[in-house]
């Protein structure tokens, strides 16, 4: 279904988590991450155990250059697919987290004096 699709939905009062997953995703998948950090926060408000959408937040919030809030919100998703038993999404994030840390790593450090 398309963004504008779940958007009329959204419009008419419908509201709930997979929708809003829906809207995040596709907004994601058009790279408009702003958005699609929008909707998957609302997502999982609706749904603090959905960890499919703490994957695609952390992914949005790292594709705008916060990889302080991507890496909050991939250890919260963490920790909701560990909780669900969703060791996909869980393996999925542990390597999103690895990538994080070697960028990271590869950063140069800015020193006074």
């Amino acid at each position: 279904m398309s963004t504008e699709a779940l958007e009329k939905m959204l419009a008419k009062g419908m509201d709930n988590a997979l929708l809003r997953f829906g809207l995040g995703k596709g907004y994601l998948d058009a790279a408009e991450f702003a958005r699609a950090a929008e909707h998957l926060q609302r997502c999982i408000e609706f749904d603090a155990q959905y960890s499919a959408a703490w994957k695609l937040l952390g992914q949005a919030l790292n594709k705008q250059g916060l990889q302080d809030q991507a890496r909050t919100a991939w250890i919260q998703g963490l920790q909701a697919a560990e909780q669900k038993g969703d060791k996909q999404a869980g393996k999925e994030i542990a390597v999103f987290l690895k990538r994080l840390d070697k960028l990271a790593q590869k950063l140069p450090t800015s020193r006074s004096g």
